[in-house]
């Protein structure tokens, strides 16, 4: 009898979820296959007035109805939180990555997750997400003075033979600081 009376009174436990609409959630899916890459702030709950922020570089949708009955869209960015649930919900699916440091996640795009978001977003196949382009940038030029003999930085005149150590003197330079520590054993 007492069992019965603790169980009645135990609260149910169901899964929250979100509804996210589906303009937005194609404007993150569309952002994470282009990019291979989405980085979204950590909020701390429904309360948090963080909670509320807007994803910096995810444009979605927003709708409104007016007077007459009217439907009016506009452009609007997408709240960090539906951002975190739905690469949650990717996650579990194991069609992205999920890693976190300093109060940010970081999600990557896996070789399913590619294959995944081609087929419900209906792009072909030679589309690929930036990290798996390769890189179009030029060649580092080359420095001036690169052609001397393994020196670094401009020439210095007269320091170059004072860091190599005194003339003659065997060991050379023995770098900088306040005293010359402990006399060399005599060879």
């Amino acid at each position: 009898f007492f069992f019965f009376l603790a169980r009645a009174s135990a609260a149910p436990t169901t899964s929250a979820t979100m509804l996210i609409t589906k303009k937005n959630r194609l404007a993150i899916l569309s952002y994470l296959f282009k990019e291979g890459v989405i980085v979204a702030e950590k909020t701390t709950g429904h309360t948090d007035r963080n909670a509320l922020m807007l994803h910096p570089d995810i444009m979605g949708v927003s709708t409104s109805f007016c007077e007459d009955g009217a439907v009016k869209t506009s452009p609007q960015r997408v709240r960090n939180l539906e951002v975190i649930k739905l690469m949650q919900s990717l996650t579990s699916k194991e069609l992205v990555t999920e890693r976190f440091a300093w109060k940010h996640y970081y999600w990557f795009l896996k070789d399913e997750g590619i294959e995944y978001l081609r087929e419900y977003l209906h792009i072909p196949e030679d589309v690929v997400p930036n990290t798996l382009k390769k890189s179009t940038k030029p060649a580092a030029p080359e420095r001036p003075g690169g052609d001397r003999d393994g020196e670094r930085g401009p020439p210095r005149g007269d320091r170059d033979g004072y860091r190599r150590g005194p003339p003659g003197g065997e060991g050379g330079y023995r770098g900088f600081g306040r005293g010359g520590g402990a006399p060399r054993p005599p060879a």
